[in-house]
């Protein structure tokens, strides 16, 4: 019997330094692709001192209106997410595209992830920029409740905005629970595993089919967003996000006053898979406004504007005429 424990006992030893001597050469190698990746990752546009970090910010066009983009959660690199609509709108308006702490080439932040200081950060950010307001601004996803934030903060620098698939201060306080990023998800990041995985067609493929595999994006940016899905999988800030959204909607919600400027929430169909919840507070949606309209984009997933750019624009380009 002690014999038999003995071999166990050793089997189990060897089994966990074998697992040690992976996780570590994963971490090793998970390392080093992060220093090659942070070389080639260069800005795409300028970046500004923010309390002291760096925030990023992609500007272009012309016109006397500038529309301001807001991605939604998660989305690694805003610039390439947002390319298919600012190349249709570049002659016609101006155009800015700013990231997040924690997002595309901005630093993080040690600041908390609250609504207040994000918009403050945004606000910043376009002023240390040069843009000029009043603003057309596009939100996406969880990307509303900043946009909305930022029009009850600074009511006089708002002309208009347009909802991609967004969810309503409402929704999000009252349907939906923060949930953890997740211990594994860390780990398989840390120790190289994703990065590997992502070596696969096939993987990177099935992370973009919500976005229409990126159909509209060229291919130079498609490297681009694969860097960026990579380099910010997981951070601080982007798991604060997740953390105060709830807190967030509801600093929202308790300031909502209809604005006088129209709003637009634009609908996906989710390629006709029906859902009841998020189709009744989609309808609510448009009384956050006195100018309100809701328009169902057909044959589209969440991000719309990767399905149908041409009707994105349209609508943008509708209010920046008002």
């Amino acid at each position: 019997m002690n014999k038999w424990l003995r071999r166990l006992w050793k089997t189990v030893v060897v089994g966990l330094a074998a697992i040690l001597v992976l996780l570590g050469s994963g971490a090793i190698y998970e390392q080093v692709s992060v220093r090659k990746d942070l070389k080639s990752y260069t800005p795409s546009g300028k970046l500004y001192k923010v309390d002291g970090k760096n925030m990023h910010l992609y500007s272009g066009g012309q016109g006397d209106v500038t529309v301001v983009f807001a991605s939604g959660w998660g989305t690694a690199n805003p610039y390439v997410d947002f390319s298919p609509l600012y190349e249709k709108l570049m002659p016609h308006v101006k155009f800015a595209v700013y990231d997040r702490f924690g997002y595309g080439y901005s630093d993080t932040t040690d600041k908390k992830r609250d609504i207040d200081t994000i918009t403050n950060e945004i606000h910043e950010v376009l002023q240390l920029s040069g843009q000029k307001p009043p603003y057309l601004f596009v939100g996406h996803s969880l990307g509303s409740l900043e946009t909305l934030r930022f029009a009850q903060k600074y009511p006089g620098e708002v002309k208009g905005i347009v909802m991609l698939d967004s969810g309503s201060p409402e929704y999000y306080y009252n349907d939906t629970d923060p949930v953890s990023d997740g211990f594994m998800k860390k780990l398989l990041i840390k120790t190289g595993v994703i990065r590997l995985l992502f070596q696969s067609d096939s993987v990177v493929a099935s992370s973009r089919s919500i976005r229409n595999d990126l159909k509209f994006v060229p291919e130079e940016l498609k490297g681009i967003d694969l860097t960026a899905s990579l380099l910010k999988l997981e951070n601080a800030n982007i798991a604060d996000e997740l953390q105060q959204f709830k807190v967030n909607a509801k600093v929202v919600l308790d300031n909502k006053k209809p604005f006088p400027f129209p709003l637009t929430i634009l609908t996906s169909d989710y390629l006709g898979v029906t859902n009841d919840v998020w189709n009744k507070y989609e309808a609510e949606f448009t009384s956050w406004s006195l100018q309100g309209k809701q328009l169902v984009v057909k044959d589209t997933e969440h991000y719309i504007h990767q399905y149908r750019p041409d009707l994105v624009a349209d609508e943008i380009l509708a209010l920046a005429k008002k």
